[in-house]
């Protein structure tokens, strides 16, 4: 029986580290407001679509990839314009904004390694 392992490596790792964080924030966060659930949920899949080896999505990595970084920043500049000023939310800003340059780092160096990235 063979097994086919995708390699996250250190920056695959930090992505869905980051994307843990920020989900467990929303789902937590004035609990049970269905937004931030569904918000946290939303990460929490589009992480899974990003890193499983889905055979539907395996041809449409590029898109998939577009969507988790424009969810993302959707999701700051959401709270940018209707946010609470706390402190919790500035770390879960900052932790949303990690996860986009480390998304787009990923993103970049993948569409450079894979030439059929359509």
């Amino acid at each position: 029986m063979m097994t086919t392992r995708s390699k996250i490596g250190l920056l695959g790792g930090l992505i869905i580290l980051l994307t843990l964080a920020t989900a467990a924030i929303h789902i937590s966060l004035l609990f049970p407001d269905v937004v931030f659930i569904l918000n946290g949920l939303g990460f929490i899949t589009l992480a899974a679509a990003y890193f499983l080896p889905i055979p539907f999505l395996a041809h449409r990595r590029k898109w998939v990839a577009l969507a988790y970084m424009g969810y993302t920043l959707l999701t700051i500049l959401l709270w940018v314009a209707i946010g609470e000023r706390s402190t919790l939310g500035y770390l879960t800003k900052v932790i949303e904004i990690a996860l986009l340059i480390g998304l787009w780092i990923d993103y970049r160096r993948r569409s450079s390694i894979i030439p059929p990235f359509s």
